[in-house]
């Protein structure tokens, strides 16, 4: 049996928001197992989807370019340690300027990204030099490009910590900037189904198939429960399936809104900042009261 810690638990309980109790009790039933223990929270308790991938844990900004023809467009996600220097001004034109290169130069991934030239040196040349001036490391974490031949781009940054990057034919700028939004706003993981990872949708239906047998449903009705419930994810996790944010009557979905406009989306880009990154957290009373004792026994 695996041991199970205090922190164990308040990860767990950061990350489905249930209780402690609760917590400690899925992690021992699971002997150890984070993402056992959430799926079996989420069966017994009803328990909404992991928050885990929502929560933003490591600092930074997200910056955007596109052409002036508006050929090509590129997102990056540059990092830092600290929220004070992802506000300097000298971090944010680095990131900015980082996409620009991406959007010209097109390089392959991000070790071809920092050979490109930068500020009279090189990209890794001035990023080194930007950890020497702020005092903190500074990482291109992540990077995306689109170009569009036959159609459009637009980018959207919400604030500097969440940037879209969408590619789309017909329809016009306007209704790019809407989707690009709507896009930071609801968080889509694809265009439609086809781009939904199989192991998220099996998840759904295990859950809601267990779910079911919990709530004592007959065995006849286990399969259309859970296609119902799958059909469900897929409206909230794909962009055609989402309702427009800007929906007037609230129900308008962007599949219909590209309809209605004649238009249609070829794929996106979203960087919400430390997406997926654990951020050691400092336990100050612990650390002070470790000294202390310490000073003490000395």
């Amino acid at each position: 049996m695996a041991a199970i810690t205090a922190g164990m638990v308040m990860e767990l309980r950061q990350a489905t928001g249930l209780g402690m109790m609760e917590c400690k009790k899925a992690l021992t039933e699971t002997d150890g197992d984070f993402k056992a223990a959430e799926e079996l929270l989420r069966i017994k308790s009803g328990a909404k989807a992991s928050k885990a991938a929502s929560r933003v844990t490591a600092e930074g900004v997200v910056g955007a370019f596109i052409t002036a023809d508006g050929k090509a467009g590129a997102v990056a996600e540059v990092n830092c340690e600290t929220d004070f220097v992802a506000k300097n001004d000298d971090f944010v034109a680095f990131a900015k300027n980082v996409a620009e290169i991406i959007a010209k130069s097109n390089p392959a991934d991000v070790d071809a990204l920092l050979a490109l030239p930068m500020a009279g040196s090189s990209v890794e040349e001035t990023r080194k030099a930007l950890v020497m001036k702020l005092g903190e490391n500074v990482t291109i974490r992540r990077i995306a490009r689109y170009e569009a031949a036959n159609g459009k781009l637009a980018s959207y940054l919400h604030g500097s910590r969440i940037g879209v990057l969408l590619s789309y034919t017909g329809g016009d700028e306007a209704l790019g900037r809407d989707l690009a939004m709507h896009i930071a706003a609801s968080k889509p993981k694809s265009v439609d189904a086809s781009g939904v990872n199989p192991e998220d949708i099996e998840t759904e239906r295990r859950i809601a198939i267990e779910k079911a047998k919990e709530a004592g449903k007959p065995e006849a009705m286990l399969e259309k429960i859970a296609e119902g419930t799958v059909q469900k994810f897929l409206k909230d996790v794909t962009l055609l399936g989402q309702v427009f944010v800007k929906a007037e009557d609230g129900k308008q979905t962007i599949e219909q809104l590209l309809k209605s406009k004649g238009a249609t989306v070829t794929g996106f880009q979203m960087f919400v900042v430390g997406e997926g990154i654990e951020k050691k957290v400092e336990d100050y009373a612990a650390e002070v009261a470790a000294t202390v004792a310490a000073i003490k026994k000395g």
